[in-house]
């Protein structure tokens, strides 16, 4: 892919929303790129790195483990982004990201931002934006998908009675 052809696909991914061509470029060019085999895992929960991935080829697959098993969260696919709370709070990534397809990644890093904050810091402000409104519309879908259940409840004889009896553990509700 020519570098014009990947800063005009870069300019439609929400994380890069407004941000200008130059800029684009220059974090491309600073960015790691990652080919995975479909069922190869991209990273595993608990394994601390300070990358934001963003998919330009194939799905990936969102596993959280409790107690000793493994759920789907969800699907992400081209132009969706994993692991961009590592570039905030510098913790364990709280999820695994499994290839479900042969999945083409940029790999974009903290290091990676620290240069685009000296290049310039209206763009940089721009990027962080746009990855806190992702981190947004992340919690918002969990709090949808979390409250569902809690609308599905009922009371009997004193007490909230959940159609899945494990959805309290699950939402550590209590």
């Amino acid at each position: 892919m020519s570098v014009q052809a990947g800063i005009k696909l870069s300019q439609e991914l929400p994380i890069f929303g407004g941000l200008k061509p130059d800029i684009i470029e220059s974090l491309l060019n600073m960015a790691c790129c990652l080919v995975v085999k479909k069922g190869d895992m991209i990273f595993q929960e608990g394994e601390r790195s300070p990358l934001m991935y963003i998919i330009q080829k194939g799905q990936i697959g969102i596993i959280k483990r409790c107690d000793n098993k493994h759920f789907l969260l969800r699907t992400l696919n081209v132009g969706d982004c994993v692991g961009e709370m590592a570039l905030f709070d510098f913790m364990e990534y709280s999820f695994s990201a499994y290839a479900l397809e042969d999945v083409n990644l940029i790999g974009i890093s903290s290091a990676n931002l620290l240069e685009i904050y000296k290049q310039d810091l209206e763009q940089f402000t721009l990027i962080q934006m746009n990855i806190g409104r992702e981190v947004s519309r992340r919690l918002r879908y969990a709090d949808d998908h979390c409250f569902q259940p809690l609308v599905e409840a009922s009371i009997s004889n004193g007490q909230l009675q959940f159609p899945d009896s494990n959805f309290i553990r699950k939402c550590n509700i209590v």
